[in-house]
C-alpha cells in the first residue's frame, strides 16, 4: 500500500494570509495560527436546596416520602390479567395483599396520595404525571394541570405495597408517596448527587479511568489522557430533574393533595443500581455515592431527620462477587450503623433476594407484579419501623 499522507504543516509556517488555510488555520494579528478553542459550554443550572415552608399554627403537616431510583422504583409489574404473575391473580385467586381488595374492587387508601412525575434529564425538561390520586391499584388518568402532561401508568411499581404499609401503620397522618423517576440511569453517573469529586479507578487490565465530578462530562476517560470535550449530558443531570420534579409537586401542594396546609419531607425511598452494577467503577465507588445521596437529599429537602429506606437488586444474592454483589455490600454497609453512626437508626436496607419471584431487574423481574408488591412492602414496613423508633 502506499505510504500514509504526510501530516499537516502547523499553521505558524503560512506566512502570508493567502496561505493560511481556512479550514483549520486563523489569520490573527499578522500571523497564520491555530484558531481558538471553543468557549465552554455555559454551567448547567443548579437546584438549590429549599426546606419546606413554615405551617400555620396548629396545621399537621402532610408526610411526603419521595421515591426515587431508575426502572425498579419505576415499576413493570403486571397488573391486570388472569394469569400467574398478575396483581389481579394474586389477589384475586391466590387472595395476597387483601388491603388492595374491598367488596370486590379496587380498595383506595383514605390517607395516601399517590404522586408520580417522570421525565428524562434535567429541569427543562418535560415533566409527565402519571399518578395523582389517593392511592389505589385501579386504573387511573390525573386530571390535567398546567405545566404536567397527564398520562396513564398501566403498571404497577412498589408504591402500592410502601404506601398501604405506610397508610395502614399511621393512620392518624396524612401520606403523599411522590415518586420522580425514570429508568436506565446510574447513580455514579446521572443521579450523582452535588458535590461529588472525580474518582479514579482501575480495571483488572491496569487501565485507569477517571470518573465525572458532579456536572463535568462525559461520563469517564484515560485517566493518562485529557479531558475530552463535553457531551450533551453530564454527571447529576438526572439528579437535578428529578429533584426539580419534586419541587413542582411540593409548590403546588393543593393539586396534588387537596386540602393540605403544608408539608414536610419525612422520608426518601431507594430502589436502584442495575445501571452501576454493569461497570465496575460505579460498582466499587457505590457505597461513596450512596451516602454523598443520603446526606445531600436531606439537604436538599431542608429535612436532616428524614429517614432513608434503600432495597438491593432482586436476583442479587449474599456473597456475589460481581458488581451488583459490589451494590448489595454497599447498601448493607450504609445500613450498619456501626461503620456509620450518624445513620443508627435512620437509614435501613431491604436485601430482596428472598423477595423477588425470579428474572432480574434488566428483565423487570419478568413483570412479576408479586415481586414488586412484595419488595414494597418490605420498604415501607422497615420505614415504619424508622419511625417508630424516632418516637
Amino acid at each position: 500500500p502506499p505510504p500514509p499522507p504526510p501530516p499537516p504543516m502547523p499553521c505558524n509556517t503560512y506566512k502570508t494570509q493567502a496561505t493560511c488555510p481556512p479550514k483549520r488555520c486563523t489569520w490573527s494579528n499578522g500571523a497564520c495560527n491555530n484558531p481558538p478553542p471553543p468557549p465552554p459550554p455555559p454551567p448547567l443550572p443548579i437546584v438549590p436546596p429549599s426546606p419546606p415552608p413554615p405551617c400555620p399554627a396548629n396545621a399537621k403537616p402532610v408526610k411526603v416520602f419521595v421515591m426515587m431510583g431508575q426502572s425498579n422504583m419505576l415499576g413493570e409489574g403486571k397488573k391486570m390479567g388472569t394469569t400467574n404473575g398478575t396483581l389481579q391473580f394474586a389477589v384475586e385467586t391466590e387472595h395476597k395483599y387483601q388491603y388492595l381488595w374491598n367488596n370486590g374492587n379496587w380498595s383506595t387508601s383514605p390517607n395516601v396520595r399517590n404522586v408520580f412525575v417522570m421525565g428524562s434529564g434535567g429541569i427543562g425538561s418535560a415533566i409527565s404525571l402519571m399518578h395523582n390520586e389517593f392511592m389505589t391499584a385501579a386504573d387511573t388518568t390525573p386530571a390535567p394541570i398546567p405545566g404536567f402532561n397527564p398520562s396513564m401508568k398501566a403498571t404497577i411499581g412498589p408504591e402500592l405495597g410502601i404506601g398501604f404499609m405506610l397508610g395502614l401503620n399511621m393512620t392518624d397522618d396524612s401520606i403523599m408517596t411522590l415518586k420522580t423517576c425514570i429508568g436506565d440511569r446510574a447513580l455514579g453517573w446521572d443521579l450523582l448527587p452535588p458535590g461529588s469529586p472525580r474518582v479514579n479507578y482501575t480495571d483488572s487490565k491496569n487501565m485507569t479511568s477517571t470518573y465525572a465530578a458532579y456536572h463535568e462530562s462525559p461520563e469517564k476517560w484515560d485517566a493518562s489522557q485529557p479531558k475530552p470535550p463535553a457531551m450533551d449530558w453530564a454527571a447529576g443531570i438526572q439528579y437535578d430533574g428529578d429533584t426539580y420534579r419534586a419541587y413542582q409537586v411540593l409548590g403546588n401542594l393543593s393539586k396534588f393533595y387537596p386540602g393540605a396546609p403544608c408539608y414536610e419531607v419525612a422520608g426518601f425511598f431507594w430502589w436502584q443500581g442495575d445501571r452501576d452494577s454493569r461497570d465496575m467503577g460505579l460498582s466499587v465507588n457505590y457505597e461513596a455515592n450512596l451516602v454523598r445521596l443520603i446526606k445531600q437529599l436531606r439537604v436538599q429537602y431542608g429535612s436532616p431527620n428524614a429517614k432513608f429506606v434503600t432495597a438491593s437488586l432482586g436476583q442479587t444474592v449474599l456473597g456475589s462477587t460481581g458488581g451488583d454483589g459490589i451494590i448489595l455490600d454497599a447498601m448493607l454497609n450504609v445500613a450498619n450503623g456501626t461503620k456509620y453512626p450518624e445513620f443508627k437508626g435512620n437509614v435501613a436496607a431491604v436485601y430482596s433476594h428472598p423477595l423477588s419471584m425470579g428474572s432480574s431487574s434488566g428483565a423487570h423481574y419478568g413483570g412479576n407484579a408479586e415481586t414488586y408488591m412484595n419488595i414494597g412492602q418490605a420498604m415501607g414496613n422497615a420505614m415504619v419501623n424508622l419511625l417508630k423508633n424516632n418516637e
